[in-house]
């Protein structure tokens, strides 16, 4: 834990292998994980529809997967710290009307279960 999935639509310039490790060494940082434990994954749509104009449109989303327990103002620095990590990563389009965000879930302790093989 925790779990990072980033959707975004492929109209975005993205170097996703790039922004993933940002992301991870960012959240690494905070101190509220250990470096092995922050698993990463981005997902690229190609089909999306944002709203109903014609305009030039494109969305990130972030979505922080952790443990339920940590306090609302964790989460907050969680989802700005990744939201900061996305927004000084990229060089955005000119003239592309895009929209980023973050979202931190829980999941209980108590149903999750986790195995981790080391050879």
């Amino acid at each position: 834990m925790p779990h990072l999935t980033v959707e975004y639509s492929s109209n975005l310039p993205l170097q996703a292998r790039e922004l993933l490790l940002q992301i991870n060494e960012s959240l690494a940082e905070t101190g509220h994980f250990k470096e092995i434990d922050i698993k990463s994954r981005a997902i690229r749509f190609d089909e999306v529809v944002i709203g109903t104009a014609p305009a030039a449109r494109a969305f990130l989303h972030a979505k922080l997967v952790i443990l339920r327990g940590r306090s609302t103002e964790v989460k907050r620095e969680l989802s700005e710290r990744v939201l900061a990590v996305i927004q000084a990563a990229q060089a955005w389009s000119q003239g592309l009307d895009v929209q980023l965000c973050v979202e931190v879930l829980e999941i209980d302790k108590e149903t999750y279960a986790k195995a981790h093989l080391a050879n």
